[in-house]
């Protein structure tokens, strides 16, 4: 069994899908389709725009997801028996399972931009990574710093094996990395990302953005999804529609969703996007499955990728 797995919002770089719209008929048609969705080129800052450009709320996450779902669409000898995606990276891969229409997908990522970041910039919060300490102590010691400091921190991103991502007032966040770091972890940053994303701080993005997914028709997925709030399998249009919505004031379980993939027999797991992030994960969780990126696949040696 074969999975399609998107990576989330991180992953964008100066010049990503340039390659493609010179390349593939159909991404080039694709990307033209977008740049009219959105009223803007989103083509001119994905090719030629800066780092900081991409950083912007209403490109970013746009830029990531087109690029991932052009990619996984223009592979013709190579398709998923499932699909999962690592928080922004689930709106790709309900537009490939056909969960989503390409131009419903595309939207409501924008709209999902805008919102959270509306409601990020009314709250002081920020993101911390945490590597090299086991789950179960980093949150025993998350509630002892909460209750010390009087600020609420939160799990955002299981990861994999050794490695979360905190999140919560950015006080809370710079004060847990601190004292982990000398606790023993590897790795303990904040990170820099503006926000309190997947925790309860985004209730108010949860409330907004699910009216409008609410509305929205979710057809029957032609391949399985594995979803981030739960990590579990579903292809019920409704369940996947209500699990969306909820996964926005949700940590990303990616740990359970690889090791449920696993557990249902899937035994190469195929990254759709920038780099190799999820694959470098995926591989410490299930170290004996073959993973790969697509962009590293034979259709991309007859051209040049350099993003």
């Amino acid at each position: 069994m074969k999975a399609f797995i998107f990576p989330g919002q991180g992953c964008q770089k100066a010049g990503m899908g340039k390659n493609l719209y010179d390349n593939f008929q159909e991404a080039k048609d694709l990307f033209e389709i977008a740049n009219e969705i959105l009223g803007f080129r989103i083509t001119d800052i994905m090719f030629f725009g800066t780092e900081l450009e991409l950083l912007e709320t209403k490109n970013t996450q746009p830029a990531v997801f087109l690029y991932e779902v052009i990619l996984a669409v223009i592979q013709k000898d190579l398709r998923p028996d499932v699909v999962a995606g690592h928080s922004l990276g689930e709106f790709a891969a309900l537009v490939v399972n056909n969960t989503l229409t390409f131009e419903d997908g595309l939207k409501l990522v924008l709209k999902r931009a805008l919102i959270s970041q509306k409601v990020c910039d009314k709250y002081d919060t920020s993101m911390g990574a945490i590597i090299g300490l086991q789950e179960d102590y980093v949150e025993d010691r998350l509630k002892q710093i909460s209750k010390n400091i009087g600020e609420p921190i939160y799990f955002a991103n299981y990861n994999g094996p050794g490695q979360v991502v905190i999140t919560g007032s950015k006080n809370g966040v710079r004060t847990a990395c601190k004292l982990l770091k000398s606790e023993g972890a590897k790795k303990a940053v904040p990170l820099a990302i503006g926000g309190s994303f997947h925790s309860p701080y985004m209730e108010e993005a949860k409330i907004e953005l699910g009216e409008i997914i609410k509305l929205i028709k979710f057809n029957d997925p032609i391949y399985p999804v594995y979803q981030s709030v739960d990590g579990e399998i579903h292809t019920n249009p409704e369940e996947i529609k209500i699990n969306l919505i909820n996964h926005i004031t949700h940590p990303v379980l990616w740990t359970t969703m690889v090791k449920n993939m696993e557990r249902d027999g899937v035994t190469e797991f195929h990254e759709v996007g920038t780099d190799d992030t999820l694959q470098k994960i995926v591989t410490r969780i299930c170290p004996f499955k073959t993973v790969t990126s697509l962009w590293e696949l034979p259709i991309y040696k007859r051209i040049s990728i350099n993003n």
